[in-house]
């Protein structure tokens, strides 16, 4: 079964084509049109192992707010889809991850339901002319359509890219093991039987 999906979001502030391959190898390509968006982008679908292709115009004369969040609810979307039914996932992941002065921890369930906890501040308003808000907003918007439980939290750094950058990698990490498939069960995981 392949677990692939395609979404077209369109909206009066963005338009949104992203394709999501769960057991890719990090390929793909990110044109989000927000540089240090697409970085991101990069990490993620390189540290979760994912095919990720995000093609995106915004109304970024605005700002980087609305095609950010819009690229987090597509791929929120995408991941939703792609789980299907989730039978034989691990469904649970966490990663503690170190990059530098900066340590963060990541926790998903992918069972179905959302919740979201997220302590990571970025001093800074600004990584170059990324608001830094919009890295909190971004996965709020992934937990909330990917039906997922997101906790991430920062243990200790400074620096805000770095920062940023520890929260994308361990989050990816995380969600690799959660999405991966369980050698032991092909059961959907939960004992009422259904996600």
């Amino acid at each position: 079964m392949t677990r692939t999906a395609t979404i077209a979001r369109k909206t009066g502030e963005t338009d949104i084509q992203l394709t999501l391959n769960l057991d890719g190898d990090g390929g793909g390509t990110r044109a989000s049109g927000i540089g240090f968006l697409d970085h991101m982008l990069d990490l993620l679908a390189k540290h979760a192992l994912i095919d990720l292709d995000v093609k995106a115009k915004g109304d970024l004369h605005v700002d980087d707010h609305h095609t950010a969040e819009d690229i987090g609810i597509a791929l929120g979307q995408a991941m939703h889809e792609a789980l299907g039914n989730r039978a034989g996932i691990r469904r649970y992941g966490h990663f503690t991850l170190p990059m530098d002065e900066c340590l963060v921890t990541a926790a998903v369930d992918l069972g179905g339901r959302y919740a979201f906890e997220y302590h990571a501040p970025i001093a800074a308003a600004k990584i170059g002319t990324f608001d830094s808000e919009l890295v909190e907003h971004f996965w709020q918007s992934f937990a909330a359509n990917s039906h997922s439980n997101l906790h991430v939290v920062l243990h200790h750094g400074r620096n805000s890219h770095h920062i940023a950058e520890c929260v994308f990698k361990a989050t990816a990490r995380a969600i690799r093991m959660a999405a991966e498939s369980d050698p032991r069960s092909d059961a959907i995981p939960s004992t009422k039987g259904v996600l």
